[in-house]
């Protein structure tokens, strides 16, 4: 998956990678991303992002991994990414990919109180939720 963006974005850092995408991220832009994409979107993906954006603001989470999630959100913001978003069907399945990558990464950070924001703002949204759909994304995580 960094392959392509490597070679998108003319970078051979992976670091180099991430300020591109973190510079893209913005709570506003967040927020307005999910409101124009949830549903295209799907539940799953908006949960891994809400799941990370959560993590994101926890007063305890550390400077590097705030900048790790701000990466990944900032790829799932940014429309012009490895497939884009607005392709039938496969569109967010990059985006997944990248906010699974970043969830792995971060997971010992994920508590109850978080996963229980996730889902609250989900129900919110989309009304009454799959309880599966999420539990299979989180059985991805390690």
């Amino acid at each position: 998956m960094y392959e392509f963006h490597l070679i998108q974005y003319k970078t051979n850092n992976l670091n180099e990678m991430n300020n591109l995408f973190e510079q893209h991220y913005s709570e506003e832009s967040l927020w307005i991303k999910i409101k124009q994409y949830s549903r295209s979107a799907g539940i799953t993906v908006i949960y891994a992002a809400l799941i990370l954006y959560y993590i994101m603001i926890d007063k305890k989470i550390t400077i590097k991994t705030k900048l790790s999630i701000a990466a990944a959100l900032g790829y799932f913001i940014l429309p012009t990414d490895a497939i884009l978003d607005l392709t039938p069907l496969i569109g967010f399945t990059d985006d997944l990919g990248v906010l699974l990558f970043t969830l792995n990464q971060v997971s010992s950070n994920i508590t109850p109180e978080i996963r229980n924001k996730a889902r609250q703002k989900l129900g919110d949204w989309f009304g009454e939720i799959n309880n599966e759909e999420l539990k299979e994304l989180e059985n991805k995580i390690i």
